[in-house]
């Protein structure tokens, strides 16, 4: 009896790491999903611009996204909800909806998409879902003036009609701005704007990326040289059979180059500063 449960505790034991295993690895592609959708260099001007709107900046651990799970506007008759970077997650005030397709259904609505618009109509919910996370791309509000900040993207492919949400993240270091406004374009495109820390920019310096002219020259002289060395060993060894340390090509050339370079540094020296001390003590005056 005792051994049957020592196994059952082994098992139970068993389920419970491989748990632990898959959750870790679901969270670490969950958060480099999130990392990589959110993310954009640009560079202009010597200047590289860095946005990750994701990431963790003091006050804003999540960055951009929400700490609620989703942001909401609402502007007459119509509530917009969404999420930055990933799908919206409701711990509180979920939609209402006749249908929600496309955005975790009517059980789960709006947790399956990223983007929704409801509408009260004749005393009804309608829902549409308008952005998936997948869909995200991330542009500059201004290319002449990269440092203002980025405008995000998203879009769902309905079955009558394809809609869109477009949000522009402006750069704002003092705090956060939710967002208040909401403009329709045509049926089903929205726009809506966010004035957050995390539209801020990380400027570095586009100087030192990659090699300059001069480490190109450097690199250069040292391959010729690799190649000479490596010819003049070959044809020395194969062709005129000569061992040892002698089949290094100009061998007493190089075996003198650094009293060649003593001997050119100490006489540049005394150019410039003029006889040593000790130079101009061993003469002594002749008396005629």
């Amino acid at each position: 009896m005792s051994i049957g449960g020592f196994d059952w505790r082994k098992r139970c034991f068993h389920h419970l790491l491989l748990l632990l295993f898959t959750f870790t690895i679901l969270h670490r592609v969950s958060l480099n999903s999130v990392s990589a959708v959110c993310e954009l260099s640009i560079s202009d001007h010597n200047k590289l611009y860095n946005y990750s709107l994701a990431s963790s900046i003091p006050k804003f651990p999540h960055g951009i996204l929400s700490e609620d799970g989703f942001y909401k506007v609402a502007v007459n008759e119509t509530v917009l909800r969404f999420q930055l970077c990933d799908a919206m997650i409701f711990n509180h005030d979920p939609p209402i909806c006749v249908d929600c397709r496309g955005c975790g259904g009517s059980t789960h609505c709006g947790m399956g998409c990223s983007a929704l618009v409801s509408e009260n109509i004749e005393g009804y919910h309608v829902c549409t879902t308008i952005g998936q996370s997948s869909t995200t791309i991330i542009n500059l509000l201004d290319k002449k003036n990269p440092q203002i900040g980025v405008i995000v993207n998203m879009s769902n492919i309905g079955l009558k009609q394809n809609c869109s949400l477009s949000v522009s993240v402006f750069c704002d270091s003092n705090g956060v701005q939710v967002p208040q406004t909401l403009v329709q374009f045509g049926r089903c495109d929205y726009a809506t704007l966010i004035r957050h820390p995390a539209g801020c920019a990380k400027i570095d310096s586009a100087h030192g990326k990659g090699w300059g002219w001069f480490t190109i020259f450097v690199t250069l002289i040292l391959c010729l040289f690799g190649g000479y060395l490596l010819v003049g060993t070959v044809y020395r060894s194969f062709f005129l059979g000569i061992r040892g340390i002698d089949i290094i090509p100009n061998l007493e050339f190089w075996a003198s180059l650094p009293h060649r370079t003593q001997s050119f540094c100490m006489s540049l020296v005394r150019r410039f500063t003029g006889p040593s001390q000790g130079y101009r003590n061993s003469y002594s005056p002749v008396n005629f």
